[in-house]
């Protein structure tokens, strides 16, 4: 069959999975280049970097990311999980499931221990079967990133179901959105969340379940003496902070700092370790596109960016948040990164620099239809989008016959 991309409402619903498995390799490929440039020794080569990592969310984004530096850039064992559907020989799987079969399959020819489970991370049933694989492995994890990103979760005691939302808290709020498949704008608008729905994006969202791992860890005894975890977040631009940093979202993510300053009270004390939130650079995710504003910034500060020579995408953010953050001490050893004022790391800097935000602004009070292809990169922003499903991706022959959707040969 010949698979082209089914976009609906701004959400792409299908995925090309040698696309999926290409794109992959591509970041693969970059982490592999770092860590000659850099000059990193994995740890079979005697190297202090981190030898068995869990991703918690390890399918895409800066999950995936961080799995591939983990891996080929630090030559660590690693253990991932996500929840995806698989693919068929006739039906298709989610990127995610593509993309975990591609680290599998370059992790088992570098010989590197991959164990990838399909499961919801966010029962007890999975946290169990983790702890079983970690200890069969007979070694105890440096590091666990929590990556995950899910519009829903089951409570694991009372198995109550909590949904997330994209809301402002108190007002409406109005913004100007772009397709980026036809460049169209227009005034999207979003009512004010209930109090109901920010405790339950918190839930779904915030460090409970994160700190749910950690403990479940911690008292199965299999983390290591100066283990690390660091969960992902997003502060973003001020024009923004309405719909996203003071709005439901951001009400979870200042839940998930807050969770992080007790794990790493509790690690510190117990095992020489310690726990961070990374704020990490915008990016263009499933839900961003249809985020009002969302879109149009991040078509901007991508042009922007790109024209100071410091745009970065998921690999090279979290290749420089592992090679110049966390693991800075004498032969890749874990560092104490520096951190702002509230105990996160700023992995973001790029992107929130002074001179990006102000032509950012400048760009964005002066957006119309007219001009957008010259002061955004919505080329740049399309190709993205479509990546993230194993589309417009490099090498990739689009018009060629997929016989079975359950292989990436």
């Amino acid at each position: 069959m010949i698979i082209k991309p089914m976009i609906r409402s701004n959400i792409c619903i299908n995925a090309h999975p040698i696309g999926c498995a290409k794109e992959t390799e591509r970041q693969i490929n970059y982490a592999v280049a770092q860590k000659a440039k850099r000059n990193i020794k994995s740890v079979k080569e005697g190297g202090k970097g981190p030898a068995t990592v869990l991703v918690l969310g390890c399918s895409t984004g800066y999950g995936l990311a961080s799995r591939i530096a983990a891996a080929f850039e630090y030559g660590a064992d690693t253990i991932g999980v996500s929840f995806e559907k698989e693919g068929t020989e006739s039906r298709g799987g989610t990127p995610g499931w593509y993309n975990n079969m591609a680290f599998d399959k370059a992790a088992k020819k570098e010989g590197l221990v991959s164990i990838t489970m399909n499961a919801d991370a966010f029962s007890h049933e999975t946290r169990a079967a983790v702890i079983e694989e970690i200890k069969k492995l007979g070694k105890t994890v440096d590091l666990v990133v929590y990556s995950l990103a899910s519009p829903v979760r089951v409570d694991p005691d009372t198995k109550e179901m909590y949904k997330s939302v994209i809301k402002p808290i108190g007002k409406v709020y109005s913004g100007v959105s772009v397709d980026m498949m036809t460049g169209k704008l227009s005034q999207a608008s979003t009512e004010p969340a209930t109090e109901e729905e920010i405790q339950n994006t918190v839930k779904v969202m915030g460090g409970a379940d994160w700190a749910l791992w950690m403990d479940a860890l911690a008292k199965a005894d299999v983390l290591s003496k100066g283990v690390r975890t660091v969960a992902y977040s997003y502060i973003g631009p001020e024009l923004s902070h309405a719909i996203y940093r003071d709005g439901t979202i951001g009400a979870a993510k200042k839940d998930l700092e807050a969770t992080a300053l007790k794990l790493n009270e509790k690690l510190s004390s117990t095992l020489g370790g310690a726990a961070y939130v990374s704020e990490n650079k915008g990016l263009v995710t499933r839900s961003s596109a249809v985020i009002p504003i969302i879109s149009l910034y991040l078509s901007i500060m991508f042009k922007v960016m790109k024209e100071k020579g410091t745009h970065e995408g998921c690999i090279e953010q979290m290749e420089r948040l592992f090679a110049e953050r966390l693991y800075t001490g004498e032969n890749s050893a874990a560092g104490i990164p520096e951190t702002d004022s509230e105990h996160r790391i700023r992995i973001d800097d790029w992107e929130m620099a002074d001179d990006v935000q102000a032509e950012v602004v400048k760009r964005m009070e002066a957006a119309t239809e007219e001009n957008l292809s010259q002061i955004a990169d919505m080329e740049g922003y399309k190709h993205d989008f479509l990546t993230i499903n194993g589309f417009d991706v490099e090498g990739v022959d689009y018009n060629a016959d997929v016989a079975k959707m359950n292989v990436i040969d």
